[in-house]
C-alpha cells in the first residue's frame, strides 16, 4: 500500500509540474514582449508587473510539488510547505469548483458577448490557462494530500474533543468569533453582488459585469461562510466526537481561498490602477474594503491554527518523552 501511495503522489506531483508548463510558457512569452494570443500589445506591456507575479506563483507551485515527490520534501520545514500549499489550495480549489459553473452557465445561457476576457485576449488562451490549472490543482492537491498523510497522519486522526484545552484557547475563540464577524460581512456582499447587485462596486466595474465574475463571488461568499463555520466548530469543540479531518480540509481550503484570492485582487487592482485616466477608474467603491476584510478574516484563522497546532506539536512531543521515559 505504501508503495502504491508512494507512486500516486510522486506522479500527481509530475503532473502538476507538466501542467504549468503551458501557463509559465504564456507568461514568459508576454514578459519578453511577445502578445501571442492577445491582440492589444499595449496592455500587456500595462500588465507586466501582473504577468511577472503570476509567473513567481506558478512557479512556486511547481517548488511545491518537486517537495511532494523528492524525499527531501520531508525534511523542509513544516511552515515553508504549509504556508503556500495553503495559499495554493485556496486559489486553485476556488478555481476547480467555479470554473465547472461558469461552463454549466455557458451550457444553460449560452456563452456571453466578448468571449471570456475583455482585454483582446484569444478564447484558446482562456482554455490553455484554465485548462492548466485545473488539471495543475487536481494532481498538486492530491499530492499534497497523500503528503501530509504521511507527514501529519497524528492530526489528521484526532477527534475534537482530544485537541488541547489550553490557556490560549479563549483567545483563540475570540479571534474565531471576530473572523466569522468579517467573513459574514463578506459573505453578505459577494452574495450581493453575485446576484447582481451593483452598488458600491466601481463604475467601470459596475458596468463590465459578468457571469464570471459573478460565479467568482459566489464560490468567495460560501467560502467565507465555510470558513468561519468550521473554524467554530474546531474552537468551540462542537461534535467532540467527530474526527478532526472534516473541518479542518474545510477551513483549510476555505481559508486558503479567502486570503489568496483577497490578497490577489487587491494586488492586481493597486498594480493596475496606479495610473488613473479616468473618473470612473478613480473612485475604487467598497472593493478594496472587502478584499481587505477577506485578507484579515482569514489571517486571524491562520492565528488561531498556529496556536492550536503549535499546542498540539508540544503535547505530542511531551508525550513521547513520557513514554520514553
Amino acid at each position: 500500500m505504501r508503495i502504491n501511495e508512494h507512486v500516486v503522489r510522486t506522479g500527481a506531483a509530475w503532473t502538476a509540474v507538466a501542467a504549468t508548463g503551458p501557463y509559465l510558457t504564456l507568461k514568459l512569452l508576454w514578459l519578453t514582449g511577445h502578445p501571442v494570443g492577445s491582440d492589444s500589445p499595449g496592455e500587456m506591456d500595462r500588465l507586466w508587473l501582473v504577468n511577472l507575479l503570476t509567473f513567481g506563483m506558478d512557479a512556486i507551485a511547481v517548488a511545491l510539488a518537486l517537495a511532494f515527490a523528492r524525499p527531501w520534501g520531508r525534511r523542509a520545514p513544516a511552515g515553508l510547505v504549509a504556508f503556500p500549499m495553503w495559499v495554493a489550495t485556496g486559489l486553485l480549489g476556488t478555481i476547480l469548483i467555479a470554473l465547472p459553473l461558469y461552463l454549466l452557465s455557458v451550457l444553460v445561457l449560452g456563452p456571453e458577448r466578448g468571449g471570456p476576457d475583455d482585454k483582446g485576449i484569444g478564447d484558446w488562451v482562456f482554455l490553455v490557462v484554465y485548462g492548466g490549472f485545473a488539471v495543475q490543482g487536481l494532481a498538486l492537491l492530491t499530492a499534497f494530500a497523500l503528503y501530509a498523510r504521511q507527514r501529519w497522519a497524528g492530526l489528521l486522526r484526532e477527534r475534537i474533543g482530544d485537541l488541547p484545552d489550553s490557556p490560549t484557547l479563549t483567545v483563540q475563540r475570540v479571534l474565531a468569533c471576530v473572523a466569522a464577524l468579517l467573513a459574514a460581512g463578506v459573505a453578505a456582499v459577494r452574495s450581493y453582488w453575485a446576484l447582481g447587485g451593483t452598488a458600491g462596486l466601481p463604475r467601470d466595474m459596475a458596468e463590465a459585469r459578468s457571469r464570471g465574475v459573478a460565479v467568482m463571488d459566489g464560490v468567495a461568499a460560501v467560502m467565507a461562510v465555510a470558513a468561519a463555520a468550521a473554524l467554530l466548530v474546531l474552537v468551540f469543540r462542537i461534535r467532540p466526537g467527530r474526527r478532526v479531518l472534516g473541518p479542518l480540509l474545510v477551513v483549510w481550503t476555505a481559508a486558503g481561498s479567502l486570503f489568496g484570492w483577497g490578497g490577489w485582487q487587491l494586488v492586481a487592482f493597486g498594480v493596475t490602477t496606479t495610473r488613473v485616466t479616468e473618473l470612473r477608474t478613480a473612485v475604487p467603491g467598497l472593493t478594496p474594503l472587502v478584499q481587505s476584510a477577506q485578507v484579515v478574516a482569514s489571517v486571524l484563522v491562520l492565528a488561531v491554527g498556529a496556536m492550536a497546532l503549535t499546542e498540539w506539536g508540544a503535547r505530542r512531543r511531551a508525550a513521547a518523552v513520557e513514554s520514553r521515559g
